[in-house]
Formats: structure tokens, C-alpha cells, sequence
């Protein structure tokens, strides 16, 4: 089979590799319909995740079908069409049990193992350990464009963002950074009611974006961004300000922007430290929230894409196939120069 193979920092490779096998009676084997790009894949790549050695298959979202499936698994079958998700989970562990498989004890202390601890799913073929655990069989009602954000994005969005944040009906919502998983937080904010959702970023692609998926308010990004903001809110602040972007100056922008008793929700991956101005903020009782995505609201976020409450397919911007990975590489990488959100990678 053919996969794209990490080679080291900077170096990656379509290439000719051996096929992927059962290795466990847990495990099925899926052949990939349709996957995709992370920010994850690009900071791997930067040199950034020591973890993934060279000859490692990248990628940790698919949709396919089910090819082979292990003595053990009893839930799949050859030829169901299943979402594999960024996060494995045995299901028995301590963390599993507690809702958390984003840090599964039996995989390795953390969930996310695809292209990261063992090959992932940017491939022809992928192994998939706990099968029964961790695959989600597809509504027929959800296409495969639709599927594919649900493996990542739109889970992070939603748990990482929205939930951890605690927004309610009624809030006012400052998300600081409108890519691919600050979209996916404002496309489910709706579930809970927020009366204001207000997007900022730099580019006005992505603003314009925002809008489209549900935001009511457009700031971009500068020096009066927060004076922006706080104007339309009466001065007070946001009741829950959403990180998306993982640098400093982000979350020193969401921290500004938060009002006394509200909430800063982090996704973005931070690579260096941030000095936060904890002289301001505990006095305001705020509360900062972070964390790996646990993928556990799949089932309900399955739901609303299949009822149609939820456009999943909207993050998809760009299509390629497999043989054009690199393209879409630097596409993704470059997204602001090509107006993409996110990447639909297939076969044909």
C-alpha cells in the first residue's frame, strides 16, 4: 500500500510501504475513503512532536470501510463504513472510565496514537487497535465530507471549547481565532444557546467564515481588537473567551477579554510558555480551562450532522486525492495565501 511517511523534520514522502495487518484480535483493518489534515501533522513535521521517528505514517482522522476485523471485535464487520477518530481508548482503563481516554492508560498514557505513537491514517490501509472502544459507525445520512471533521476538529471545538468553557444560553462568546477548530466552536455553539459569538482573527477570509457559521460579531485581530470588543459589551467583557490559535499573545487576548466570573477556554497548542497576568485574574475569579480532546461527543455531534443541525461539511475547502498529498500539504500549510479551511484528501 501506498502511505505518507515522516522522514524526519521537514521530510515527508508518498511511498510504497507494507500493507497494514491485524496485529491484536482487537484490531480491525480499514481501507481509507477520506481523510485529512491537523495543525498537529504540520507541528510534527516542524520538528516539534519527538515522539514520531522517522517511518512513521502521519495522519489521525479517517473515514472507510472495514476490511478485516480481529477474533475479538464483535461490534464491525467487513464492509461497514466507520469514522476512525484522533483518539483511541481501550475502554477499561482508569482514564477510559472516567471519561477521559484522551489519556487511556492501555494505549500509552495518551489517546491520541495515530500518527503518532503507531501509524496513522493518511494510507491506503489502517490499523485500528480497539475497535470496539474506539470506531463509530457512519449514519448513512452523513457523507464522507461530513464525517471526516468529526474525527478532530469539531469534537475539539466542541468539548475543548464550547463545553469546558461552560457556555450557556444567553452568553456572550469571544473566540480568538477563527481556523479550522475555532470555526468548529462557533458551528456548535449554537447547541447551547449563546446570544453573542464574536470571531477575531487577522484574516478576513476567516472572519467572513465566522460569520457564515454562526458568529454575530467580526473583529480583526490588532492593536484595538480588545477595546472592540469590550465596546460591544458594554464594557464588561465576555462571559466565556475561547483560545484557538496557541500562541501568547492569543491568550493574553482572550484573558483581557474575559469579564469577573467568566471562563477562558484554551485549545490551541501552545509551543512555548506564557506569563499570565495571575495579579489581574484571580481577583476576578476567572476560570481558565485547557485539554487534549477526548472525542466523546462524537455520538451527539454524529447526531446533529445527520439531523442537519450541524454543516459539518462547510470546514471542507479544498479537495485532493491521494497522489496530491504534497499539494495538500502546502495548501493547508498556507492557508491564509489559499482561503482554506480544512482538506478532503481521498483515493480518486
Amino acid at each position: 500500500m501506498k502511505a505518507l511517511v515522516y522522514h524526519g523534520p521537514g521530510q515527508k514522502a508518498w511511498e510504497e510501504v507494507p500493507d497494514a495487518r491485524l496485529q491484536e484480535p482487537t484490531d480491525v483493518v480499514v481501507r481509507v475513503d477520506t481523510t485529512t489534515i491537523c495543525g498537529t501533522d504540520l507541528h510534527i513535521l516542524g520538528g516539534d512532536v519527538a515522539a514520531v521517528t522517522d517511518g512513521r505514517i502521519l495522519g489521525h482522522e479517517a473515514v472507510g470501510t472495514v476490511t478485516e476485523v480481529g477474533d475479538a471485535v464483535r461490534g464491525f464487520s467487513v464492509g461497514d463504513r466507520v469514522l476512525v477518530p484522533a483518539v483511541t481508548k481501550c475502554g477499561r482503563c482508569e482514564y477510559c472510565q472516567r471519561g477521559m481516554p484522551s489519556h487511556c492508560q492501555t494505549v500509552g498514557g495518551i489517546g491520541w496514537i495515530f500518527g503518532h505513537l503507531i501509524d496513522g491514517t493518511q494510507a491506503e490501509l489502517v490499523r485500528v487497535p480497539y475497535a470496539d472502544t474506539s470506531l463509530y459507525l457512519v449514519p448513512d445520512a452523513v457523507t464522507d465530507d461530513q464525517a471526516i471533521f468529526l474525527a478532530d476538529s469539531l469534537p475539539t471545538g466542541y468539548e475543548v471549547g464550547v463545553l469546558a468553557g461552560g457556555v450557556r444560553p444567553g452568553h456572550t462568546v469571544a473566540v480568538v481565532g477563527a481556523g479550522a477548530v475555532g470555526l468548529s466552536a462557533i458551528l456548535t455553539m449554537g447547541l447551547w444557546g449563546a446570544s453573542r459569538v464574536i470571531a477575531i482573527d487577522s484574516n478576513k477570509f476567516r472572519l467572513e467564515k465566522a460569520i457564515e457559521f454562526g458568529a454575530t460579531d467580526a473583529v480583526e485581530a490588532g492593536p484595538n481588537a480588545v477595546a472592540d470588543v469590550l465596546s460591544r459589551t458594554d464594557g464588561l467583557g465576555v462571559d466565556v473567551a475561547i483560545e484557538a490559535v496557541g500562541y501568547p499573545e492569543t491568550l493574553l487576548t482572550a484573558a483581557a477579554l474575559v469579564r469577573p466570573g467568566g471562563t477562558i477556554a484554551n485549545i490551541g497548542v501552545h509551543g512555548r510558555p506564557v506569563e499570565l497576568p495571575m495579579q489581574d485574574l484571580w481577583i476576578q475569579n476567572v476560570t481558565l480551562t485547557m485539554g487534549l480532546v477526548d472525542t466523546v461527543s462524537i455520538p451527539t455531534l454524529l447526531t446533529m450532522v445527520a439531523s442537519g443541525r450541524i454543516p459539518a461539511e462547510k470546514l471542507g475547502t479544498h479537495h485532493f486525492t491521494f497522489d496530491q498529498m504534497d499539494q495538500a500539504y502546502d495548501t493547508f500549510a498556507h492557508a491564509a495565501d489559499h482561503l482554506a479551511l480544512k482538506t478532503v484528501i481521498t483515493p480518486a
